[in-house]
């Protein structure tokens, strides 16, 4: 008989929960911020999905949140106009970025010392952190809002998707266009995983997969349903996938073969994840709630007990309360 999934919910939201980022693993796990409507972003322990500490100070929907590798900073776009980065050990906000319109998306490059950020009003930002009071460098050519802006390539290269139903591949000195994709609609979510330099796409009821320095097509799957989010695992083993029918799909890379499939979530879902060890994803929905489903099921992970047959213990899920700071 198969294991049944038993996913962990992370309350605390108001609203639909839009986006999600892991860190990588520090010395004190890993960590998961996940972005909401409600304006507050907020900061958990990434393997149990405990709550360390809520950013405040938007005065809008936060579209984009992310972590950098150590979990030192965070960053988050919204629709206040502002980027906002913060101390993610402290919990206080350290720099207000103005826009001109919603901001939708942030990335740090891997030393920290600069963000990406991108919006409706079709510019592409670098920032520079150290220099903060600098004017950003501003990369045009989209024609509509920008979805997604991803460092890539040793942060020499950025990767852009819009609602001008492109994706492109610009040059970080030269900013110009080196490579682009044209799609029939709009890009609905997009994944860059450095190893191996593989772009995973999502638009319509399709998850693609690109070499992320070519843009040459790698393969391409189609879900049962509308997918707004995929993820592939880091040993490129499988991807899950979740979107408009509230479930959780989860492919094998190499057959393309559908492995399973949960409903948890009570609306669509927004946002999914693999943590950087691979050992559990997380879902962000249109409920107000994140989900974090094991990988491998019934295995001892995190708040997971593996419980043999015959005994009486059933899969007990015990919380612990954590603050700022950390």
């Amino acid at each position: 008989m198969a294991m049944r999934q038993t996913p962990l919910t992370c309350s605390g939201h108001t609203r639909p929960v839009v986006d999600l980022a892991f860190s990588g693993i520090t010395p004190y796990g890993y960590f998961l911020i996940s972005a909401c409507k409600d304006g507050k972003p907020m900061l958990r322990q990434g393997d149990t999905g405990d709550w360390i500490g809520t950013f405040l100070g938007h005065k809008g929907a936060v579209w984009g949140a992310t972590l950098n590798n150590e979990a030192t900073k965070a960053a988050t776009a919204a629709a206040d106009f502002t980027a906002k980065v913060w101390d993610a050990v402290t919990g206080d906000e350290v720099l207000t970025l103005a826009h001109k319109h919603i901001v939708k998306s942030v990335n740090f490059t891997q030393d920290s010392s600069c963000l990406l950020t991108g919006g409706n009003d079709k510019i592409i930002r670098i920032y520079d952190l150290n220099k903060p009071e600098a004017e950003p460098q501003e990369i045009t050519g989209h024609t509509s809002a920008i979805k997604k802006a991803l460092w890539c390539n040793n942060d020499t290269q950025i990767l852009s998707a819009a609602d001008d139903k492109t994706v492109r591949l610009w040059d970080r000195n030269s900013t110009e266009v080196v490579k682009q994709l044209s799609f029939d609609m709009s890009v609905s979510s997009m994944e860059y995983i450095p190893d191996g330099e593989v772009l995973v796409i999502t638009y319509g009821k399709t998850i693609a997969f690109y070499n992320a320095l070519s843009l040459d097509m790698i393969k391409t799957v189609d879900a049962p349903a509308s997918i707004h989010s995929a993820s592939l695992h880091p040993d490129k083993d499988f991807f899950v996938a979740g979107g408009d029918d509230f479930k959780l799909y989860k492919f094998d890379y190499g057959t393309k073969e559908e492995l399973e499939s949960y409903k948890g979530h009570f609306g669509p879902v927004h946002c999914v994840r693999f943590s950087p060890d691979g050992e559990l994803y997380a879902s962000g929905s249109e409920d107000g709630t994140l989900r974090l489903w094991q990988t491998a099921v019934g295995k001892t992970y995190g708040l997971w007990k593996c419980v043999l047959p015959g005994e009486l213990v059933e899969n007990k899920l015990s919380f612990t309360t954590a603050t700022w700071p950390r």
